[in-house]
């Protein structure tokens, strides 16, 4: 029912309250692209989320309703069927919560949850979809559900990278196997991100968010309030990097290659930062061959249920 490219893992965890179906997997797509949800009927979750773009917007911060700027930059959707937590400090543990969030954020959707699913109720057509696919009119609860089972279909692999650990030596160029051991070793990439996702899927404070000897952003603190957490963010996929500028939750680096050289010279050094940063020397040469291989972590982005 589900194709699972090549390089992630075959296990696809799905909550038992909530098991994908193609009619649930359909109604989530069609509300996730629909400005029903905004305040002003302006905006959707693809708005932010483009599928053009690997499910980013290519901006510094998202824009919401009413062109309000939001806080963050977008981060990607694919693969968060594996997520273990949502949102760059995250700050809810599954995809149906998380769903939701937007709806009621002043810099994003700008309404509520409960008014949206009035507005829901009020559509002919959303009304027979929901009790069609649900036995029900329109809840929070289901809206939550219809969107999250839609999301965990947007998956993203069989990338050069994976048909190179598949077997294909061919698959990647020379320069990109140069990056792969650079990535591995001198670099330390290979530290946080790991694994099908390429993410551990945990919150590091590489100083990013440190300026002016203050916190312009203070991450998972917000979340845990444990002051080791000041500037902590989830480790992004690396999975479509290339295509998802800018960088870093505020999208201060425009450029892989300026995320490449912040890293090189140790990140800013920052109260609590990670102790894994350290200035790694790289040559010129070797960034080259670390971005050649970066871009070969872009490999084909599926969504929905039955979609070749």
């Amino acid at each position: 029912m589900i194709i699972v490219p090549l390089g992630l893992d075959l296990y696809l965890p799905i909550p038992a309250d909530n098991p994908l179906s193609p009619e649930r997997v359909a109604l989530g797509r069609r509300l996730f692209f629909d400005s029903i949800l905004s305040r002003d009927r302006t905006v959707a979750c693809a708005s932010c989320h483009d599928p053009r773009l690997a499910f980013t917007d290519a901006r510094p911060l998202a824009i919401g309703a009413h062109g309000r700027l939001g806080a963050r930059n977008t981060p990607t959707l694919i693969n968060r069927a594996y997520g273990r937590s949502e949102f760059l400090d995250g700050r809810v543990t599954t995809l149906e919560e998380q769903a939701v969030q937007p709806i009621a954020n002043v810099r994003e959707l700008d309404f509520s949850v409960a008014g949206a699913v009035d507005r829901l109720n009020q559509s002919r057509e959303y009304r027979a979809r929901f009790d069609s696919v649900f036995g029900t009119a329109a809840s929070e609860l289901v809206l939550a559900q219809a969107l999250a089972a839609y999301v965990r279909t947007i998956l993203d692999g069989d990338s050069p990278y994976d048909r190179y650990l598949a077997g294909d030596s061919a698959a990647l160029s020379p320069d990109a196997r140069r990056g792969l051991r650079i990535f591995r070793g001198k670099a330390g990439c290979a530290t946080c991100h790991f694994g099908p996702t390429m993410s551990d899927e945990r919150f590091h404070n590489t100083g990013v968010a440190w300026r002016n000897a203050a916190w312009t952003d203070s991450g998972r603190f917000n979340v845990t309030l444990i002051a080791s957490d000041l500037g902590g963010f989830k480790t992004p996929t690396l999975r479509e990097i290339a295509r998802t500028a800018p960088y870093m939750h505020d999208g201060s680096m425009p450029t892989l290659a300026a995320v490449i050289d912040y890293y090189d010279r140790g990140g800013n050094r920052a109260p609590s930062q990670d102790a894994d940063l350290r200035p790694l020397g790289l040559t010129s040469a070797e960034k080259t061959m670390l971005q050649a291989f970066l871009g070969a972590l872009s490999g084909r982005t599926r969504d929905g249920i039955n979609r070749q």
